[in-house]
């Protein structure tokens, strides 16, 4: 193959540019929007592998944490680092799940050591508050998700070949038709390649809109969540954190103790909402997150979620949050079905890969690898 057309300007597409540019093509790559404003800007950066699901999942994930650790070398403005997670169990019987989960079969190659109170602390010392104890996932990792776009495209672009096309990026292009081996913009110029690959994201309708409508049923759905930055945290945070609510969430802590597990609190039930908590590299907190998954979705959000969530945040760091900086609501797609992700042919030599969820930052440069194996 010699060149590949990318529809889509989040994580997955930049992803999908990179792959195939290391793979010797020439690549087009279309974005919607004129700057670097995907799903991925409304992310934790975490390349998480603590919460997997044992068996394919997990293979993913630590495929794509391999590689991410490889890319950070060759762009370093992503802002990847090794950061490591502590859960936090606030009682009894969420410390139950942790130790149920530092007992599995594959912790060691999640990175997992259950830690006391006083073990957690030294983990992390900006944890003041009271809690029974954490699991530490050493795996875990984070990136800048406002950064990884552009400083992507910023690396295929300094990187062109002598001679050669190699990259090109068209910002405002929207996809509008597809026709095999090939897309056509709002503007109405055809962009051909040996494999285009649809990015597409929360993005239903449009250009994947009557593809994913021939399903009988939907493999596809989409979520919506809230989550908020504030302004940077003087003291620093060395792991990122979960509180025992991720417990009920992420498949790996699927596990006997988890049914003795006390009902959520009403507004985190309400809300479907769990506590993450990332640090970023300007000391600033992002802070969610919660799931809503009925359509239509509400323009408004719920004030409700963001008390919950900071008060959740306050409680394990035993101290004020520095004030909200922006709150905002997104969208993601989540695959329906039992596949880690959806691809599916749309037309002769065209491709739709969508339907990550919460693995899409995690996964994605493993996903861009299989999709051009």
């Amino acid at each position: 193959m010699d060149r590949a057309v990318i529809v889509g300007g989040g994580v997955l597409g930049v992803m999908h540019a990179l792959r195939a540019r290391l793979r010797g093509m020439d690549v087009i790559h279309l974005e919607r929007e004129r700057a670097a404003r995907g799903a991925s800007v409304r992310n934790f950066g975490l390349i998480w592998i603590s919460g997997r699901s044992p068996g394919p999942e997990l293979a993913l994930a630590q495929r794509a944490r391999t590689l991410w650790e490889e890319l950070a070398e060759a762009v370093p403005a992503a802002g990847f680092r090794p950061h490591g997670s502590l859960t936090i169990a606030t009682d009894e019987a969420e410390l139950a799940v942790l130790k149920e989960a530092a007992a599995l079969p594959d912790a060691a190659e999640r990175g997992f050591e259950l830690l006391d109170e006083a073990g957690a602390r030294a983990a992390n010392p900006a944890l003041g508050g009271d809690f029974a104890g954490a699991l530490l996932c050493r795996r875990d990792a984070i990136v800048e998700p406002r950064l990884v776009p552009a400083a992507f495209r910023d690396y295929l672009t300094a990187s062109q070949p002598a001679g050669g096309a190699g990259y090109t990026w068209l910002a405002g292009r929207e996809a509008v038709a597809v026709a095999p081996h090939a897309v056509r913009d709002h503007a109405g110029e055809w962009h051909r390649g040996d494999l285009v690959v649809l990015c597409t994201g929360a993005a239903h309708t449009g250009i994947a809109g009557p593809h994913l409508a021939g399903y009988q049923t939907p493999p596809v759905r989409r979520v919506r969540l809230q989550m908020l930055q504030t302004a940077p945290l003087e003291r620093r945070l060395t792991t990122s954190v979960a509180d025992g609510d991720s417990l009920r969430y992420y498949p790996a802590y699927d596990l006997p103790a988890r049914t003795a597990l006390p009902p959520q609190a009403p507004v985190a039930a309400a809300a479907a909402a769990q506590l993450l908590m990332v640090q970023r590299l300007d000391g600033s907190l992002t802070i969610g997150d919660t799931h809503e998954y009925e359509e239509p979705f509400a323009f408004d959000v719920e004030e409700a979620a963001y008390d919950h969530l900071r008060g959740r945040a306050e409680q394990l760091l035993g101290a004020p949050l520095p004030p909200t900086r922006r709150r905002w609501a997104g969208v993601y797609s989540q695959v329906t079905t039992s596949e880690l992700y959806h691809r599916s042919q749309v037309a002769p030599g065209v491709v739709l890969v969508t339907g990550p969820g919460g693995r899409g930052m995690t996964c994605s440069p493993a996903i861009a690898e299989e999709t051009f194996a």
